[in-house]
């Protein structure tokens, strides 16, 4: 595990080695990632698969792609599950290799054990102050997802109710269709 010092800059962050754990940068610090397990690594797969589909010829679906926002005032390097970035969006300036340098329209945060609805919550209104037009919060446990808005409150998702956005003309999912897909056994 990588081992560094407080309050580190953006360019400090981005210039570490590579390692074996993924790592947030967050108020000068860096966090390591949950490893995902079982569910949470089926959960993005099924996710991943179905905007990508969607999104052909409108833009790109990345999984766990570094992303360079500000969060109160200061550098914010998250590393969500997915984010998907229209082509008019896209940075034309994008290294191949670098983090995403424009707020995407879509980010993906899937609760990790340890992680809490409150917590995943929080980290959604963060990516909205810095630009991201849509959070979706997947909770296993619940078999839902909840779509963060810039100006509107939350709604959550379960069952067969469609998820519709005018964002993402066309794409209809229900949150019963993503847990089915991704085999995720409903709770006793």
């Amino acid at each position: 595990m990588l081992q560094t010092r407080k309050n580190l800059t953006l360019e400090e962050f981005l210039a570490l080695p590579e390692d074996d754990v993924t790592y947030e940068f967050v108020d000068g610090e860096v966090i390591s990632k949950m490893t995902p397990k079982k569910f949470h690594s089926r959960l993005t797969r099924v996710l991943l698969q179905l905007l990508y589909e969607w999104c052909a010829q409108r833009g790109e679906v990345c999984p766990e792609l570094a992303i360079k926002l500000t969060r109160r005032g200061r550098d914010w390097v998250p590393i969500p599950e997915l984010l998907y970035i229209s082509a008019e969006r896209f940075p034309p300036d994008w290294e191949e290799e670098g983090a995403c340098s424009v707020p995407p329209e879509l980010v993906v945060e899937i609760i990790s054990p340890g992680q809490t609805f409150g917590q995943l919550a929080a980290k959604a209104r963060d990516y909205l102050d810095a630009g991201v037009l849509r959070v979706w919060v997947v909770d296993s446990q619940a078999r839902s997802i909840t779509v963060f808005y810039p100006d509107a409150p939350p709604q959550t998702y379960m069952g067969s109710t469609p998820l519709i956005d005018a964002l993402f003309a066309g794409l209809e999912i229900t949150a019963e269709q993503v847990f089915q897909l991704a085999k995720i056994p409903q709770s006793k």
